[in-house]
Formats: C-alpha cells, sequence, structure tokens
C-alpha cells in the first residue's frame, strides 16, 4: 500500500526535488503491473497514481511498463510532466524504495559506445601500442564508437556471468578458448534518446535538448584477453557484449543545468558540425565513484571528458543514421589526469592486474552540483561476477 508523502529528505541528499528520476517499479501487492515511478529520497512515487489523481493530461503515459510512451512524447511533454511533479510530492502516493521491485526503465534500441576521454584514450593507447603513438590520428578529430548489443543491457543488480571466449598472449603461438581471466569495469554515463529523428537527416549539436531525455550510469564490462584479440581491425565484439549494467533510473538532462561546463580545450580545430564554440557549455560536471567489494578505487571526473554528448550524437547522426526512442550511448571510460581518477582497472594497474575475480561487486555511483548548493544524484548502477558457466 502507498505510503503518505516523505516530508522532509536528509540535509544532502542526492534525490530531492531538484533530481525526480524516473524509473519503473512494481509492488508485492500487484507485481504484473510496472508502472512509472519517481525517485524522492528513499521513497518511490507512484506517478501513474498521482498523476491520475490529480487529472493530469500525462497520467496514461505514466500508467506504462517502460518509460517509452513519456520519453517519444517529446521535450514539451517531458517539461509539462516534471513541472507537475512537485505538487504530487504532497499526497499518499509513495513506497519505501526497498519495498519495491525495479525493472529496466525502458525498452533499449540501439547501443553505441564511445571512447571519449583523452586521458583513458591515451592510458589505453599506451598500454595497448607500446611501441606507437598512443592516440590514434583520428582521435581528435572525431568522437570514435562502436555499436554495441542492445539484448545485453541490464539492469544494476543484475548478476554478471564471467564470458568465455578466445584469448591468445603475445607469446603464444595460437589463441585459446576459455574463462575471461581480465574481467574489468568500465565506468562510463549514459544518454537516452527520446524523440526519435528521420533516416537521412543528421542532428545538429544544437537539437541535443530536443532528442536527449535523460542520463544514467553505465558499466561497460569489458573482458580484456577477448578484446585484445578480437578488437583489430573492426574493434570491440564479444569481450564487450556478454552485459552492460545501466542504473534503475534516468534523471531527466534538464536537472543538470547548473552542473553544465565547458569542456576542456581543444587541440585540433573541428569540422563544423562538431564545432561547438559558443553553443551552451557541453560538460556536465558530474563526479563519479567507484568501488569493489565497498572499497573506493576511483573517483573518476566526467568533466574532463574531451568529446561532449552533444558532439556524440551529431556525430552519430551526421550520415543520416536514425536516432529511435530509447537508443543508449555511452561516453566510453570516464578517466581524470590523477592516479585515483582512472576508471577501469586497465588503467588503475597499467594492465598487470589485478582483475576482477569472481564474486567481486562493482558499484558507480555519481551526483552533480545543483541550485542552491543541492546535489544532483545518478541512481547507483552495481554488477556481481558470477563464475563461468560449465
Amino acid at each position: 500500500m502507498a505510503q503518505h508523502s516523505p516530508r522532509e529528505l536528509p540535509e544532502g541528499d542526492p534525490f530531492g526535488a531538484h533530481t525526480l528520476p524516473y524509473g519503473v517499479f512494481t509492488t508485492s501487492d500487484e507485481p504484473g503491473r510496472p508502472r512509472v515511478g519517481v525517485r524522492y529520497g528513499a521513497y518511490v512515487l507512484d506517478a501513474a497514481a498521482a498523476a491520475a489523481a490529480h487529472g493530469s493530461a500525462y497520467a496514461g503515459l505514466l500508467d506504462r511498463p517502460s518509460l517509452n510512451p513519456l520519453m517519444a512524447a517529446g521535450r514539451a511533454v517531458w517539461q509539462a510532466v516534471r513541472s507537475e511533479i512537485p505538487a504530487w510530492l504532497e499526497g499518499p502516493y509513495f513506497h519505501p524504495l526497498d519495498e519495491v521491485t525495479l525493472h529496466l526503465p525502458f525498452e533499449v534500441a540501439d547501443y553505441v559506445d564511445f571512447y571519449a576521454s583523452e586521458y583513458h584514450a591515451t592510458n589505453a593507447g599506451r598500454i595497448f601500442r607500446p611501441n606507437g603513438e598512443a592516440l590514434t590520428p583520428n582521435w581528435k578529430h572525431l568522437p570514435i564508437g562502436y555499436h554495441g548489443r542492445a539484448g545485453t543491457v541490464v539492469l544494476s543488480g543484475t548478476d554478471v556471468v564471467r564470458p568465455s571466449g578466445q584469448r591468445k598472449a603475445p607469446a603464444d603461438a595460437l589463441p585459446t578458448f576459455g574463462p575471461s581471466q581480465r574481467l574489468d569495469l568500465e565506468a562510463e554515463v549514459g544518454f537516452v534518446v527520446g524523440t526519435p529523428s528521420r533516416t537521412g537527416t543528421p542532428v545538429p549539436l544544437a537539437d541535443f535538448r530536443e532528442h536527449v531525455f535523460g542520463v544514467c550510469l553505465v558499466n561497460d564490462w569489458s573482458a580484456r584477453d577477448i578484446q585484445g584479440w578480437e578488437y583489430v581491425p573492426l574493434g570491440p565484439f564479444l569481450g564487450k557484449s556478454f552485459a552492460t549494467s545501466v542504473s534503475a533510473w534516468i534523471t531527466p538532462l534538464d536537472a543538470f543545468d547548473h552542473a553544465r561546463t565547458a569542456p576542456p580545450e581543444r587541440s585540433h580545430p573541428l569540422l563544423p558540425y562538431l564545432d561547438d564554440a559558443g553553443s551552451e557549455p557541453g560538460g556536465i560536471d558530474l563526479r563519479l565513484e567507484v568501488t569493489i567489494n565497498g572499497e573506493t578505487v576511483s573517483r573518476p571526473p566526467f568533466s574532463a571528458m574531451y568529446w561532449t554528448a552533444a558532439q556524440q550524437m551529431a556525430h552519430m547522426t551526421v550520415n543520416g543514421a536514425s536516432l529511435r526512442t530509447g537508443d543508449l550511448y555511452a561516453s566510453g571510460t570516464v578517466s581524470g589526469p590523477e592516479p585515483d581518477q582512472l576508471g577501469c582497472l586497465l588503467e588503475l594497474t597499467q594492465g598487470k592486474g589485478p582483475w576482477l575475480a569472481d564474486g567481486d561487486e562493482v558499484t558507480i555511483t555519481a551526483w552533480a552540483p545543483g541550485p542552491d548548493g543541492a546535489r544532483i544524484g545518478l541512481g547507483e548502477v552495481t554488477g556481481r561476477v558470477l563464475p563461468p558457466v560449465g
């Protein structure tokens, strides 16, 4: 049964009235009725029930088993719904967070992963190509990315089975097959597309807010030994596609207005479709934290990313590829210049390990500065490594 509204949240709670992220939940008394909820502190607002009780024109978009209908409705509707939510916080439409079941909040259409941190790309390049240039010649001219597997995007809290595949160390004459021995995490930030675009029509930088509904955390699990053998010449495949974890909560893009920041200074001129000089600041000041079994191993700063989410969207569509409601694209590993700001074990251990062991639990959290000293939260993304099958 829904509870009365939590009148006050603990000071500094990142899921207050300035955040209001969306998710999908069910309750024990209605396990077959997933619908849209809004996180408020340690509670879930039943947005469908609240909207119906208040006579909202958008109630039908919220009494649905995924966020896709709301996301497809477009930015004007997103803003209208968000403007109504504060009035709903006063009613008896709440459930304790620990008493509901959360579900994957949106139906994933396509999944694209980028490689947008200069620090990560440089560090990884030095490990993978010790005798060559750390950055590839194209890296500062375009946001590099690859298409991943939408069907293995999983909800935070889903266990991740250690993948098996082909591996070949430099000293081996032939590849071998078996469980990955170099399983890694990648702390990333994801962007969820709401409004689709037409095939053949590129989406310009200026239309970023019209298409991107919200932001979530991502762990793009990586089997480095499988990846290292397969990724030349076509790029990541089985070393990545076994699982990508996302948060249960999608924080609206508009919640980060006070956290917008200019990206790092670019050292190369950009082609017009990527040139964001004079545009709204494209960076977001997100502070990530990565823990393994409860121990903090890194605090990567998203503000250090060379390529912005708007530039990634523009590049992803410049050839005429369309956006679809439910598209997810991720930033690539978030890393900074300091030793405690590296977003994966590949960098943290300089490629030497130790790597993730069976039973290890990885958690990524993040927050951004909001108005009046508030913190804007992103739902955590957690996963535990299970032994290989067989």
